[in-house]
């Protein structure tokens, strides 16, 4: 497999045979979550999180459009960077919603739940988001998730506030 190919489909991630999009944002989910547990300021967890973002954003735009020549489809199953940078907008400023003193159990709720949010969306791609996936090449593949991951964002932050902040 082709570098390029490799890191569209975050080191094979993509490869896999059922939900590759579930496997690539499988990562950062826990990544945020272990950070979090191990204490890292809200601020650094959240600088990692932007440069998850931003790297997937870069490997998706730059890189997908060998794996779409390759399988000849406009958005392969493969190419799971897409996801990778949306869940980490999901997730990005959830640790400024946190703040200090969350529990373990909540720290990984606010994991869990976020995946799982940021899912439903990629999956079910609520107007406007699968108007995005009209966008040529790597732009389509990218755009719907990084909308995905902002309305993720919204959601995680409302359940943070009326749920996880008691």
């Amino acid at each position: 497999m082709a570098m390029d190919r490799l890191l569209t489909s975050c080191f094979g991630l993509g490869r896999l045979p059922i939900a590759p999009g579930t496997w690539g944002s499988i990562p950062v989910a826990v990544v945020f979550g272990l950070v979090c547990w191990l204490g890292a300021e809200p601020v650094l967890v959240s600088i990692a999180m932007a440069v998850f973002v931003a790297a997937g954003s870069v490997v998706c735009v730059k890189f997908a459009p060998t794996a779409i020549a390759a399988t000849g489809k406009n958005d392969p199953r493969e190419v799971v960077a897409d996801e990778f940078a949306g869940q980490a907008l999901t997730l990005l400023s959830a640790p400024l919603a946190m703040g200090a003193g969350f529990s373990s159990g909540q720290i990984w709720a606010v994991a869990g739940i976020g995946f799982l949010i940021f899912r439903i969306l990629d999956v079910a791609k609520p107007w406007p988001i699968r108007k995005l996936e009209e966008l040529p090449q790597g732009w389509g593949i990218l755009a719907d998730d990084l909308l995905a991951g902002v309305f993720g964002a919204v959601i995680l932050h409302i359940s943070i506030r009326l749920w996880l902040a008691r």
